[in-house]
């Protein structure tokens, strides 16, 4: 028996009145994905636990069959993972992003950019490097991740530091949330360096002349020290594989004992390698049991408050990803999950901590499902109960 887990993350919403009070998913053609939901079960699983932030960390660990409130320390430290690098004692991860933002006249800053117009890995690994060079010691050091998305390690000690996502501030004062840092000043001081070093570089001048967003200072977030996590083999005895554009993704795979299939053209949003994922997925359960897909398009989208591109992302998500994959697998017996980590609305543009509806389809008892379209609205009012991540791998392996 084979096992995958497909995740379109971020693709949960809320109804919307330009959609006739349907949400994105619901309005979407999505027919591979609403034949899975008729012939499967369908299920909610609370991927953020109670008193945790919904974040893609917490919520794609417990995708993963963990339990977050067991092994979560922070996002960072699992991007380190995929990356290679691995955490010594005494220090901290941090996400780097590389941000767009905007000084006030009154002295206050505004969040105009997440992702710094999502700048291209080649422009921003240029960035990051050279940062690195003026700005790494022995206290700070850089590493160039893809796109906007990097990571800082800090020998030393936080000081009670709380810091924020910037994706949840987007065109918002966020002044207060930069003068947290000083309490921590190696990085107050290296995020104010930064944004001059960042100004003239060539990379910048470029952008500002095509009109593009510069990548005009760093924002650090989602800070920890390395977790303990036992790997898939451990826990269930199989082998897996994962699929991902996103360090967090990969870091999770790393920490699960699971091959990160890396796969070229995999950027995280609509212009992904969709076919190279496909293909990847396929190839992988020739020699594993278990493969987790993961497209970050729907999640992207939410963030800019982009409708038609959200429902561009979740019908992109259903038919190069969810179809070809079903299609791959005719003539085996296979057991196939599809969710989300969690709802990003397009009226909040950040994510949300609801429980994610679930489809469970084994191909062998076709014609034996639930009858509905895979909606929020209908797995909310048929849909069984996880209790939480471990309990959703569980039932996925028939355990």
């Amino acid at each position: 028996m084979k096992y995958l887990i497909l995740v379109g993350d971020g693709m949960g919403d809320l109804p919307m009145a330009e959609l006739g009070g349907r949400t994105p998913l619901a309005a979407a053609r999505t027919p591979a994905m609403d034949r899975l939901a008729a012939d499967g079960e369908l299920y909610l699983l609370r991927t953020v636990p109670e008193g945790f932030p919904p974040g893609s960390d917490v919520a794609n660990l417990s995708l993963a069959g963990y339990r977050p409130v067991e092994c979560y320390t922070g996002r960072a430290p699992l991007e380190a993972a995929s990356m290679g690098v691995e955490l010594a004692v005494g220090e901290i991860a941090f996400r780097c992003n590389l941000v767009t933002v905007a000084q006030g006249d009154d002295g206050g800053l505004t969040m105009v950019d997440y992702s710094a117009g999502h700048i291209t890995t080649g422009e921003a690994r240029q960035l990051i490097e050279a940062l690195q060079r003026e700005l790494g010691n022995d206290l700070v050091r850089l590493y160039p991740g893809v796109s906007y998305r990097h990571l800082l390690v800090y020998r030393g000690e936080s000081n009670g530091l709380v810091t924020v996502p910037p994706h949840d501030h987007t065109g918002r004062e966020v002044g207060g949330y930069r003068d947290r840092y000083r309490v921590v000043p190696p990085l107050a001081e290296l995020m104010a360096k930064a944004a001059l070093i960042l100004a003239d570089h060539p990379v910048n001048l470029a952008r500002v002349a095509k009109g593009l967003n510069p990548a005009n200072g760093v924002w650090l977030w989602g800070e920890g020290k390395a977790p303990s996590m036992p790997t898939l083999a451990d826990r269930f005895g199989i082998s897996g594989a994962l699929i991902s554009a996103v360090d967090l993704l990969k870091g999770i795979g790393v920490y699960a004992g699971m091959e990160i299939i890396n796969v070229p053209g995999a950027t995280g949003y609509l212009d992904t390698n969709y076919q190279g994922k496909v293909d990847g997925a396929l190839g992988a359960l020739k020699s594993k049991d278990l493969v987790f897909v993961h497209v970050e398009a729907p999640d992207e989208a939410g963030h800019q408050g982009l409708l038609a591109e959200k429902m561009q992302a979740i019908e992109d998500f259903d038919q190069r990803i969810v179809q070809p994959i079903v299609d791959g697998l005719a003539g085996t017996d296979f057991r196939l999950a599809v969710a989300m980590d969690h709802f990003t609305p397009l009226a909040i543009r950040t994510h949300s901590d609801q429980p994610v509806p679930v489809i469970i389809y084994d191909s062998r008892r076709q014609g034996k499902g639930s009858g509905l379209p895979y909606t929020e609205e209908a797995v909310a009012k048929s849909g069984g109960q996880l209790a939480d991540g471990r309990h959703f791998l569980e039932v996925l392996l028939g355990r």
